[in-house]
């Protein structure tokens, strides 16, 4: 397989073998953790190749029958750093899920959070065919879109639909059945750095695993985070976590920016190390226990014991008091906040009409963050958890977790992207996608 359309159209129909299968493992490969569900699946929906859009529209519904974390190794800024000691952990947590499910996995579907991911926003128009739009006309709309120059060694990541306008009529989800004469779309396409993507391919495939998807985390938190209304109306999602900050805004339900910044909770509790001289778990203690971004009177007389962080517990008798701590993390973390906010700037997310903004991750659960995070930003902040799903253990219901639920509804629910679609190979042939064609290289 040469080209982006074949190779996702071949992950696609390995996710519908597992899911017919009953079951399949998640993975959120990030730089502090590596997270492992296994899902059963209770029967896909029979309806889903009539009722909505693309073959995977319809829904299944799925229970967590396994969960299993291990500390993260070799992953620097969300993206494979060691492969061997990356294969090591997933190995670890995929056995020891599996060994808690009482079943054996063959297919992954995975999400990561670095690869400097950037949006482009893709538009096209078609004749309707025959007066009323079929599948077809929806193909055809999809292979008229233009890939923009994207850049050598970028692969795409998403190619979502996000809206459909029929002659006069827009913000269509499903225009098919409608009567019209000229089709047009919106489409969002993210591309990441395409060795990030084969990094991951191979080293999934050393730990005897097939992968049947791949996802950004920064999309999947938002899955998972937003609610209702903050998904149609336009919110931002800010996932927080080791090695990267991903920032996605959705928009009628459907995610219409994606970006990173690299910088997360790793970097602070580096701060912490360097500030005190103390050893990296220690000072990962010490942000967990004692750790916030908004100091008071009190900060100053509470003093925070750093004995045995030398490993000298007879001569190590240090005290540091809270605002000193504080006064180490709240400049990183303005940092990051900054960053994000010309993110955000950059994306026009202040023309939308709700500008509601969550914050996920396990970086996030800083006390005091979601007040400071409103005042850099501007605009409301709350923090987000990732929503209720079957089976899953109550140690992995918090912040930190939001990514690999976000998968689970990922994999469960997905949402159409081009490659769902049956396009015809000679609607392939416009220039500029045979071009981009040649940038990819074989996959799988």
């Amino acid at each position: 397989m040469t080209d982006l359309y074949q190779s996702q159209r071949a992950m696609r129909n390995m996710r519908k073998a597992a899911m017919q299968r009953g079951v399949v493992a998640l993975l959120d490969i990030g730089t502090s953790k590596i997270a492992c569900l296994v899902l059963r699946f209770d029967g896909a929906d029979t309806l889903r190749d009539a009722e909505g859009i693309g073959s995977l529209a319809g829904q299944s519904g799925f229970r967590v029958i396994g969960a299993a974390t291990t500390r993260s190794r070799g992953v620097r800024f969300g993206e494979i750093d060691a492969m061997a000691e990356t294969e090591r952990a997933i190995r670890t947590a995929v056995q020891a899920a599996q060994k808690m499910a009482n079943t054996r996995v063959d297919h992954v579907i995975a999400c990561f959070a670095g690869a400097e991911p950037r949006s482009y926003g893709l538009a096209g128009d078609v004749e309707v065919l025959g007066g009323q739009v079929d599948e077809q006309d929806v193909a055809r709309v999809l292979a008229s879109c233009d890939l923009p120059p994207i850049g050598q060694g970028r692969e795409v990541l998403h190619a979502h639909p996000v809206n459909f306008a029929l002659d006069h009529r827009s913000g269509l989800g499903d225009p098919r059945g409608h009567v019209g004469q000229r089709l047009a779309v919106d489409m969002h396409l993210l591309t990441v750095d395409e060795s990030v993507i084969q990094n991951l391919i191979y080293c999934i495939r050393r730990c005897d695993l097939e992968l049947a998807g791949v996802a950004s985390s920064a999309y999947v938190s938002g899955l998972s985070s937003l609610v209702e209304d903050e998904l149609e109306l336009g919110s931002a999602c800010i996932d927080m976590g080791g090695g990267a900050t991903g920032v996605s805004i959705f928009m009628k339900k459907h995610m219409i920016f994606a970006d990173a910044v690299r910088l997360g909770g790793d970097h602070v509790t580096r701060d912490i190390a360097a500030g005190l001289q103390v050893p990296m778990a220690v000072a990962e203690r010490i942000k967990t226990f004692h750790g916030g971004v908004v100091a008071t009177g009190m900060d100053d007389r509470e003093m925070i014991e750093l004995s045995g962080s030398s490993g000298d517990w007879e001569k190590d008798r240090r005290q540091v008091s809270r605002a000193e701590l504080i006064g180490i993390m709240r400049p990183r973390v303005e940092e990051i906040l900054e960053d994000v906010r010309a993110l955000l700037d950059a994306a026009g997310f202040d023309h939308l009409p709700s500008q509601q903004i969550v914050l996920t991750g396990g970086a996030s659960q800083i006390p005091g963050l979601d007040g400071l995070a409103a005042r850099i930003l501007g605009h409301n902040v709350r923090l987000g958890r990732p929503l209720r799903v079957q089976g899953l253990p109550q140690a992995a219901t918090g912040s930190s977790f939001s990514s690999v639920v976000g998968l689970a509804l990922f994999a469960a629910h997905p949402q159409d992207e081009w490659w769902d679609f049956e396009t015809p190979a000679e609607r392939l042939g416009a220039r500029s996608l045979r071009r981009a064609f040649r940038w990819f290289r074989e996959n799988w």
